[in-house]
């Protein structure tokens, strides 16, 4: 592989964050500017009759450009596993979280009713993917999305294992790593990917891609006063749920359903196929890491070394599996 100069210096620079950068970030303020999304479930159908749901056929083609292209050369073993995580053979999934796909429709029945739900990062208000990754590279924005940056990430999933959804996905063989991994295996593992709200869109005010190709319009991006106003109101005229604003001690994304979610959290376990090794994507009562292991955090903050053994304690044993159905 060749590496130029310039990659290089971001590599030594990246190298320098698993040492050098505290693992805990300040948190981004929530104001009136920041965004939020609504999902009615009453009103997403799964795109009945399509092989793909259109929300996850732009958010494909239009993502496309920031998806991982992996150098098979670099395709090695996650010392001491004998194993690493290898999603490029395996595109065309989209009934799960991978590196190539960032949004994907779970589908339920309960009481009767069918129920279709929209699946992507939950882009929380504190969240601990960001505050604990011992690299610095994710990020929550003022306005709202929780991003990777691609070109320093290390891949050390730490962000997936401490996600009460397992958003974040891993590929090998691309990225900083590449650069470090004969020398330093233990450091990570190639790239983490999920869905960034089509932040570039919201900067120039246009919708993200999924929700502009929903026929149904059952994804609504505003204010994030006006969004959880709307949501409030939609609860109490329906008598339905919401989930998403306390869960992981909040977040930018509000479901609605006419359906308890404890119910449709049952259903997704219960209706899993134990073929397909991935682990369903609940909808529980999630609680944010943050708040319920203070010391790990302080820990964290107080010496940065330590935030990078805890990333290598949960991860480095914790791959994914990944099979075709």
């Amino acid at each position: 592989m060749t590496i130029s100069r310039r990659t290089f210096l971001k590599g030594v620079g990246a190298a320098g964050l698993v040492t050098l950068a505290p693992a805990v970030r300040s948190e981004a303020k929530i104001g009136p500017d920041s965004y939020a999304t609504l999902i009615d479930l009453n009103k997403c159908d799964g795109c009945e009759g399509k092989e793909t749901p259109l929300c996850v056929s732009a958010c494909r083609t239009e993502k496309k450009d920031l998806f991982p292209k992996v150098d098979k050369d670099q395709l090695l073993n996650y010392w001491p596993q004998k194993k690493y995580e290898d999603w490029s053979d395996k595109q065309h999934l989209i009934d799960r979280f991978t590196p190539y796909n960032w949004l994907f429709v779970q589908q339920v029945e309960v009481d009767g009713k069918k129920i279709s739900i929209p699946r992507r990062c939950m882009h929380c208000d504190n969240p601990p993917c960001a505050k604990l990754c011992p690299f610095g590279v994710k990020h929550k924005t003022a306005e709202g999305p929780v991003y990777i940056d691609h070109s320093l990430c290390f891949g050390g999933a730490k962000c997936r294992a401490v996600c009460p959804w397992t958003v974040p996905q891993r590929q090998a063989g691309v990225g900083i790593y590449t650069l470090w991994q004969k020398f330093l295996p233990v450091a990570g593992g190639g790239v983490m990917y999920k869905c960034d709200l089509c932040r570039d869109l919201l900067a120039e005010g246009k919708t993200p891609y999924c929700m502009v190709s929903c026929p149904q319009k059952a994804m609504t991006i505003g204010r994030r006063e006006d969004i959880f106003a709307k949501a409030t109101q939609l609860k109490e005229d329906q008598r339905g749920y919401l989930y998403g604003m306390d869960e992981n001690g909040g977040t930018s994304t509000i479901y609605f359903s006419p359906v308890a979610f404890d119910k449709i959290d049952k259903a997704l376990s219960a209706g899993h196929n134990p073929k397909n090794k991935s682990k369903p994507v609940p909808l529980h009562k999630a609680e944010n890491i943050l708040e319920k292991q203070n010391l790990w955090t302080q820990l964290s903050l107080a010496a940065p070394i330590i935030g990078v053994v805890a990333a290598l304690g949960l991860t480095r044993g914790e791959t994914t599996e990944t099979e075709d159905k």
